[in-house]
């Protein structure tokens, strides 16, 4: 026998009383009074940007004035027009290196903790995750209240791959000190869509 199993048989002779599973059946998770303000606060919180959109305004712009310095902008989306770089037509996903924006759409965000889901609607995914700044078009009207509600619409397209994507990548796991950017976008805005 293993230590590993060793252990394990300790435990369980010595268990006095088992209980059951308690039923997860009535779990609906936190709900808030305004999901959207909820989704704007907690996205704040860790580390993004959020900017409103308002009806008629360009998303190009809105992208230039938050990266103005941006040279290489990467994005499939029809509505992007000052893309330079498409993640469908280049030849591998190492010509997506050096990317200063990305632009990606997001399904529904999370007010419970500012992430929102992003389905693969690329070829190359790369572009979540190589970009150094990362921009993610939201529809306002497509917030849920926590994560009990997003998993009940994480849905996949041929491509089988999504990820929930909140705020920037950071990590404080040397020496505790908190390192932006560390193994994805060094920021995240977030245009919310009306």
């Amino acid at each position: 026998m293993s230590t590993k199993e060793e252990i394990l048989s300790k435990y369980r002779r010595n268990i006095k009383k088992q209980y059951d599973m308690p039923s997860l059946d009535d779990i609906r998770g936190i709900t808030f009074p305004d999901p959207l303000a909820q989704f704007i606060s907690m996205s704040k919180t860790v580390g993004g940007n959020v900017v409103e959109v308002e009806l008629g305004q360009d998303i190009n712009e809105l992208i230039r004035q938050a990266y103005p310095n941006a040279k290489e902008i990467a994005s499939n989306l029809p509505e992007v027009t000052i893309a330079t770089r498409n993640p469908d037509t280049i030849e591998t996903a190492q010509e997506l290196n050096g990317t200063d924006v990305g632009v990606i759409k997001g399904v529904f965000g999370v007010a419970e903790n500012g992430c929102i889901w992003i389905p693969q609607e690329m070829v190359e995914k790369v572009v979540c995750f190589i970009s150094e700044n990362l921009v993610i078009l939201l529809k306002k009207s497509e917030i849920v209240n926590n994560m009990h509600d997003a998993y009940k619409k994480i849905s996949f397209n041929d491509y089988g791959y999504g990820t929930f994507i909140s705020g920037p990548s950071k990590t404080a796991d040397i020496a505790q000190v908190l390192v932006m950017g560390a193994q994805a976008a060094r920021s995240v805005t977030v245009l919310l869509l009306p």
